[in-house]
């Protein structure tokens, strides 16, 4: 059976073509114009008709059979194996790690995908040989892989792991959070530039920052935070002139010195200053600053306050998620970043 051709498909669509096929297919199926058993036109006489690549409608039709909605047989072609339209996509998700952060972006995926999309959810702990474990038991079982790629080396350096992530078809990979070390631009997903935002972040207060004589950035050790976020600060300072110091965690015995400001990674550091200003009766925004990375409720009521440099989580998740259904193209999207003023600083 042909396919309607008075149906276009669109070159300036926001949906991919391919997935303009997969929808024009199901809406036959809808209108009950291909049925269980019906034959489609080929991958050659679709890319004839619609004047698309091999390659795009090849895409379609593997997408389809993914599904469950067309099955192939050698040497005769592709056939309508299923008329039930309730066979959603099914989405991985690769998570390094599931923090209060991380939740936010599961939520916001689940809730844009809503009932367009199943998901689950694995952990690979920053873990290359996991994430191989898991790639090896799911590879094939899900129509989209959404991995965030944090993995490091022995000496704490971001690693590619490069090889076992292109073993996942590129058309079904959505990277989330971080690109892929030395292919920041092969995949779509959404990512952060941590070297570049913090530059630019501190940028944006600077005005704020130049009444301290110092700038502290306390970035722990162990805990596997990108390494690009020191690279960042060290720019900064360069560039702007600022005495700066890098240490691993506030020491309980030594106490604040006026005129430092704290930019904090870790929770328990964040606690320890605010103590500390408190003990030595040093006031928040004027003899200390102190500036969290990633924000929360807790710390915009924390003493009155507390300044945040943070990526949007859930533009993180909701962009991933209209990624997966084709409402906002499949390219690499740098996340937001900004900074929270409040009274800290």
């Amino acid at each position: 059976m042909l396919l309607d051709k008075s149906e276009k498909i669109a070159v300036d669509s926001r949906t991919p073509k391919y997935l303009q096929v997969v929808n024009l297919i199901l809406e036959e199926i809808e209108k009950g114009k291909l049925k269980i058993g019906d034959r489609i036109p080929s991958i050659n006489e679709t890319s004839f008709d619609f004047l698309l690549s091999r390659d795009t409608v090849e895409k379609a039709y593997n997408e389809l059979r993914d599904r469950g909605i067309i099955t192939s047989v050698r040497g005769k072609g592709f056939y309508i194996s299923s008329t039930n339209m309730g066979n959603k996509p099914k989405v991985l998700l690769l998570f390094n790690k599931l923090s209060s952060y991380k939740k936010i972006i599961y939520y916001s995926i689940v809730e844009t995908l809503g009932s367009n999309a199943t998901v689950d959810l694995h952990i690979h702990h920053y873990n290359r040989n996991l994430l191989e474990d898991l790639l090896e038991q799911n590879l094939g079982k899900y129509n989209y892989y959404v991995l965030a790629p944090h993995f490091f080396d022995s000496n704490g350096h971001p690693e590619s792991a490069y090889d076992l992530i292109k073993r996942i078809p590129k058309e079904k990979l959505l990277i989330l959070d971080r690109a892929v070390k030395d292919h920041e631009n092969e995949f779509p997903g959404v990512y952060q530039d941590f070297a570049k935002d913090i530059f630019e972040v501190l940028e944006s207060g600077i005005s704020h920052l130049r009444k301290y004589q110092r700038l502290i950035l306390v970035f722990p050790k162990g805990d596997l935070y990108p390494v690009e976020i020191m690279d960042g600060f060290k720019r900064f300072c360069f560039f702007h002139d600022f005495k700066n110091l890098i240490v691993d965690g506030v020491d309980d015995d030594e106490p604040l010195d006026a005129g430092d400001c704290h930019i904090v990674l870790a929770e328990s550091d964040l606690v320890n200053i605010v103590k500390k200003s408190r003990e030595q009766l040093l006031r928040l925004g004027r003899e200390v600053g102190v500036i969290s990375y990633n924000d929360t409720p807790l710390k915009e009521i924390l003493a009155d306050g507390i300044t945040t440099i943070s990526t949007d989580f859930h533009s993180m998740g909701k962009s991933i998620a209209e990624q997966i259904i084709g409402k906002e193209d499949r390219i690499p999207i740098k996340n937001p970043f900004r900074m929270t003023l409040r009274k800290s600083l």
